[in-house]
This record gives structure tokens, C-alpha cells and sequence, in this order.
């Protein structure tokens, strides 16, 4: 069983001449923009064994010198496939890591018991499973006292110094740009010191580590340590991490940019994925530094930029704009802007259509959505019980209105994204309820109120809620969900409630998607035999759940297409996006405009998840609660259509086609 398709997906096909570069003078050319080396490799998994070939290399160099190797290494997410890496290699390989001095990167402070500890965690995924000496292991100590940490960082660099500085230093950067914990505001001359983590990288962290909360400082080793290591390795993988690399890589030396001190430094590499890369000008805007490869959707993507900075919808640039902006190449292709403007803009055009599950009795060849079957069968897969609306609200009464049955299959409870507050505010009703409706109160809802409200009185930061907690929480998500199907005229018997069980830790992390998951998926699909399927493609979401559920999806469909089934002969499978970003312009394949109306009752169906307002924890560092954020969104993409000389729409929802791989 394949459950991690959703890391196969490739939007657009990068020519390898773009990053696989085979002679110096090439790399020169295509890297010119570029001011540490960066290394992009097709997959995760390349990119792993490549480093950690270069770590072990140079372990084993010092072992035959009789020396140590010295290595400061973090903890962050990017680095897991590292860590499990190089524990396979000790294990099948036999490769030894007597001779390797570990220096922590950085700890929590203060930490307490219970607190997720940035050490405990390298130790589990690395430490404990390979034959390192513990004598050579060192970290700082997040339980000092206040007054002895000036002493305590001190002397963590006086014994840095004392195994001869460091010799490889491994880490991850943050999303605001920080490598160790090294907040925006870092100074070049920085060493080990107290420093507090501002929110976003703290919740980053927790995620990272696995818990519910962290304190709120953490020692860490500073930039001028890191920039003195003979070998700095920077590490992503994903799309969630491409705007940051290419503002560490491409843009000035800056203090609001950790990472980018890493310029300064005479070896230091980052290494990349296709996905983390993707806004590296030599993969995204190529034109701008060698000769390209053209496709419709590289095309597509320069003209649309080449609009941006000329404030020009598409129909007005000229041959003198192209020449102007290093796309004198499609002048050669296709003889005149004109061309260029008229297939651009129709190709364009082609994506917009108020009927997203296609228009009966319509010639349907240069529509996103065949006109036939009709009526279809839809399920739209909701990672959590409001994604649906957030995502594509206005689509879903569409497909309502014009006759479809739609099914919508919330595959989490969502009941972590729950305030007590708002279980509290229930408990109260039912309280009341029983006490107007029932003589004396029924005895075992009295109980189970009073258990609970002492549960919720003495509850610490980081407490697991108990079961009937997390219960009820996801109730009440429920109820919210089925009230938004009632508002977008959907049967609540086709509003389904999956309760995937990889979610159900009660914690930020969950288990690892499995085939209990993936089996649940399979037979909703089995039922409906859907002629369309929406899934989620926002994958870079911050708490990760929206990439496991669309793995679980995609799982499903890969093991109905093994069995040969015949549903997905005549099934479409559209990705959406939701809260986090949109699809570029490049890649959108079919948009569903709304007018103000249509909008207005998307808002109002998002707005019906009452618990996800003010008081949801999972905003994450955007201000804007998630109808704002998903209007915005919705009317950007319509005004982008607007400024490229399109029909000018109050909103657009967009989505991008997945052929099961």
C-alpha cells in the first residue's frame, strides 16, 4: 500500500538541466542569483542519502587520522529522514560512530518535568539507536538556574573550543528564517546565550518534537558559533519552505533573516527538494538566467509575470515588452507577441467555468469538467469538519444548486481545534437543560458534568484531555459541520463523519497514517462511486493533518485502481486549497467565479463553525480569522484574472486536476 503519493505530486516538469547541472560554467550561469550553494535534488530521499554519504565520509576521515569528528546538529523536522538515515546505515552497514563529538544545537528553557526537551528528542531519533559514546555527547542544561546560565553557555563554547571547534554543523530553518534557535534580530557576532522564541517558532517547535507546549525561551548556540563550523549544512524538504529559502539564498545579508548570515560562510550548502526550490529564481523564473525549456505552464507563468511588473493585462504587451524582459525566446517561438497574448489568454480563459461539475447538453472540449455524466455523484474530502467550507464553499453550493449529489466525508474529529471554554459553554446547557427538564437532574449527567468541570478547574498547560473531553469537543465540531450542510442544502445523511484514526492521539502529533485509515476511505468511495473527487492540496499546512488525510485519499484510490475498478474509469479528482495558500497561476486548471452574493454565503457557512472563530488554537501566526483569510484569498485569485485582462469577478475558487499516479 503507497501512503505518501501526496510527496510524488509534480505540478510542473522542472527540466533537470535547471538543478541536475553537469559543468561549472553552467552552474555559474544558473546559480548567479544565488549566494550560498544550494543543492536541489528530485526527492527527499536522494537528497538524504547524498548527505548523509558527505557525513559519514568525513567521520570516517577522522577515524583513520585517529581523531574525532565534531558535530552540531538540531532537531528539526527536515532533519528526521537524516537521523533515520544514518541509523540505518549503522545498522545494516555497520557503520561506526565511536569517534563522533554531538553538540546539541539548542534547548528549551526552563524545562520542567514533562516539557518537551529538544535533547530527549535528538536522543530517541538518533543518539540512543547508533554505538556514539555517551561521554561524547553534550547539551545544554535547561533546568539552571536563571543566574548560572551566562556561566553555563560560557563554558558549552569554552568545551566547543576544547574538541577543536565544530567540523560539520546539520540543521533546518525556521519559517521565519532562523537556523538553531536564532530569532530574527540575531547579531553576527552571537554565541551560546538565552534567547526568547517568539510564537510562531515556538509552535513550529512543538509540532517538530511532539507536544502540546514548549517554554518559552531556549539556549541555543549562536550565529557566530554555527558560522564557525568548517561545514554548514542547511536543511528543507517541502513547499512550505521554498518563499524562506529563496530569501536565505537570494536576498541581502540580514538580521531579520537569520539564515541569510550563512552567505558569509565559505562552505556552508543548502539542500533542497524540487518543492523547496520552486521559488528559486533559476526554477521559477528561469527566463531570468539561461535559456529555457518551454512548456504551456512555464509559458503561462512568464507572461503572467511579465504582466505583474508591467501592469499590463495580457492582450496589451508588446514584442518590445517580451524583448525588454528577457523573453525574446517566445518571440522566436511563436513570431509575434500577439501569438504569445492569444494562446496565453485562452488558455486562460478555458479554465473559468461556473459549472464545476460540468454544463449539461454543452459541447464540453474546451471546458475543465465534461458535461457528461449528469447528475454526478461528488465527495468532497474535508480534512477537518470546516475545511470544506473554508476551501470551496462557494463551489459546493454550485455543484448543489445545479443538481449533483454531493456527498461531503469529514475525515478528522477536529476535536484538538476545540477550546475548553467552548466545552465548558455546552456543559452548561446541558446542565441547565436537565435541571428545567428532568426532577432533581439525571444523576449520571450530573456526575459526568461535575468529573469534567474538575477536570477543565485543575487542568496544566500540556494536560492530555480525558477521553469523554475529546468526546464531547468532537461533537461539537459535528454539530457545527452538519449545521453547514444544512445551510448548503446537503442531506445530512450524505454528510459523513470518517473519524480517521491516526488523529485520535489527543495530542498536535499524530500517529502515522495506516491501512485501518486507508480502508475506511476505500469503502465510502466503494459506496458512492464518485464521478468527482475533492481533495485537499494545501499541503504545506502548518499542523500537517491536511497532507496525512490526502495521502489516506489517495491511498484509497491507488488500491481501487489496482483492483480495477470500474467507478475510477469515469472519476475526476480535483485538489483545492484552502486557508494556507492558493494554487499559482500556472497551475490552476479550473476556476469557479462567485459573485458577492455566493460569497457572502460562503462566508455565512464558515461562520456557522462557531468554535473555530476567535477562540480556535490553530490560527497560527496570520491574524485573520479563516473567512477572512479565505476571502481574501478568493477575491485575490479573481483580481489576478482581473489585472491579466480576464472578466473581472467578485471571487474565484481555484483547483488543479490529480491523475492517480
Amino acid at each position: 500500500m503507497r501512503t505518501n503519493l501526496s510527496s510524488q505530486i509534480s505540478l510542473n516538469r522542472v527540466s533537470p538541466r535547471y538543478y541536475k547541472v553537469e559543468s561549472a560554467v553552467e552552474r555559474s550561469v544558473l546559480t548567479r542569483l544565488e549566494k550560498i550553494q544550494t543543492n536541489i535534488f528530485e526527492t527527499m530521499e536522494e537528497g538524504t542519502r547524498q548527505i548523509a554519504d558527505e557525513i559519514i565520509a568525513k567521520i570516517q576521515d577522522r577515524q583513520r587520522e585517529g581523531k574525532f569528528c565534531t558535530i552540531a546538529i538540531g532537531t528539526g523536522a527536515s532533519l528526521r529522514p537524516l537521523f533515520s538515515e544514518l541509523v540505518r546505515r549503522h545498522k545494516e552497514d555497520g557503520i561506526s560512530f565511536r569517534n563522533v563529538i554531538i553538540f546539541n544545537l539548542y534547548e528549551y528553557y526552563p524545562l520542567t518535568e514533562g516539557a518537551g526537551s529538544s535533547f530527549n528528542h535528538l536522543n530517541k531519533l538518533l543518539l540512543s539507536q547508533i554505538d556514539i559514546d555517551k561521554q561524547n555527547v553534550f547539551t545544554m542544561d535547561g533546568s539552571i538556574p536563571q543566574d548560572a546560565i551566562i556561566d553555563h553557555c560560557r563554558l558549552y563554547e569554552q568545551r566547543i573550543q576544547t574538541y577543536g571547534g565544530i567540523d560539520i554543523a546539520v540543521m533546518g530553518i525556521g519559517r521565519e528564517g532562523n537556523i538553531g534557535m536564532n530569532e530574527p534580530g540575531s547579531q553576527v557576532n552571537s554565541t551560546t546565550r538565552l534567547i526568547l522564541i517568539n510564537a510562531t517558532s515556538r509552535a513550529e517547535s512543538a509540532r517538530n518534537i511532539g507536544v502540546d507546549n514548549l517554554p518559552p525561551c531556549s539556549i541555543t548556540m549562536g550565529i557566530n558559533t554555527i558560522l564557525g563550523a568548517r561545514k554548514v549544512y542547511v536543511i528543507a524538504w517541502g513547499e512550505d519552505k521554498a518563499d524562506i529559502i529563496k530569501s536565505a539564498v537570494e536576498d541581502k545579508v540580514s538580521d531579520t533573516l537569520p539564515a541569510s548570515y550563512l552567505q558569509l560562510h565559505t562552505n556552508a550548502t543548502v539542500c533542497i527538494d524540487l518543492a523547496a526550490a520552486a521559488h528559486l529564481t533559476r526554477i521559477q523564473r528561469p527566463w531570468l538566467v539561461t535559456n529555457c525549456e518551454w512548456n504551456d505552464k512555464l509559458i503561462r507563468s512568464a507572461i503572467a509575470w511579465l504582466c505583474s511588473i508591467l501592469n499590463k493585462p495580457i492582450l496589451k504587451l508588446t514584442n518590445k515588452d517580451y524583448n525588454e524582459n528577457g523573453l525574446s525566446e517566445l518571440l522566436a517561438l511563436y513570431g509575434s507577441a500577439y501569438n504569445v497574448n492569444i494562446k496565453v489568454f485562452n488558455d486562460l480563459q478555458h479554465t473559468i467555468t461556473g459549472w464545476p461539475g460540468g454544463k449539461p447538453n454543452a459541447d464540453d472540449t474546451y471546458r475543465p469538467e465534461r458535461a457528461k455524466p449528469f447528475p454526478k455523484r461528488v465527495i468532497v474530502f474535508s480534512p477537518h469538519p470546516d475545511d470544506d467550507v473554508i476551501s470551496m464553499g462557494g463551489t459546493i453550493r454550485r455543484l448543489v444548486q445545479q443538481g449533483h449529489e454531493v456527498h461531503i466525508a469529514y475525515e478528522t474529529s477536529g476535536n484538538i481545534a476545540v477550546g475548553d471554554e467552548e466545552v465548558v459553554r455546552f456543559m452548561h446547557f446541558i446542565n441547565g437543560f436537565n435541571q428545567l427538564f428532568e426532577e432533581g437532574g439525571d444523576k449520571v449527567i450530573c456526575e459526568k458534568y461535575a468529573e469534567i468541570k474538575n477536570f477543565l478547574l485543575n487542568k496544566k498547560e500540556g494536560d492530555i484531555d480525558t477521553r469523554d473531553i475529546l468526546t464531547i469537543k468532537g461533537l461539537i465540531r459535528r454539530g457545527e459541520a452538519r449545521t453547514a450542510c444544512t445551510y448548503n442544502k446537503i442531506p445530512l445523511n450524505r454528510c459523513h463523519f470518517l473519524d480517521l484514526p491516526f488523529y485520535e492521539t489527543g495530542r498536535i502529533e499524530k500517529n502515522p497514517i495506516s491501512e485501518a485509515d486507508v480502508e475506511i476511505v476505500q469503502n465510502l468511495l466503494r459506496e458512492v462511486k464518485p464521478h468527482q473527487i475533492y481533495v485537499a492540496g494545501d499541503l504545506a499546512d502548518p499542523h500537517g493533518t491536511h497532507r496525512v488525510c490526502t495521502d489516506a485519499v489517495f491511498a484509497a484510490i491507488d488500491e481501487e485502481k489496482n483492483a480495477n475498478a470500474e467507478w475510477l474509469n469515469d472519476c475526476r479528482i480535483w485538489m483545492y486549497r484552502g486557508a494556507w495558500a492558493e494554487w499559482e497561476i500556472e497551475n490552476i486548471e479550473m476556476a469557479v467565479p462567485l459573485s458577492p452574493e455566493e460569497l457572502r454565503a460562503k462566508r455565512n457557512s464558515i461562520l456557522k463553525h462557531q468554535s473555530q472563530m476567535e477562540s480556535a488554537p490553530f490560527l497560527g501566526n496570520d491574524e485573520r480569522l479563516f473567512w477572512q483569510r479565505s476571502e481574501d484569498r478568493n477575491r485575490g485569485t479573481a483580481s489576478l484574472y482581473d489585472h491579466l485582462g480576464l472578466a473581472c469577478y467578485e471571487a474565484m475558487e481555484a483547483f488543479v486536476e490529480y491523475k492517480p499516479i
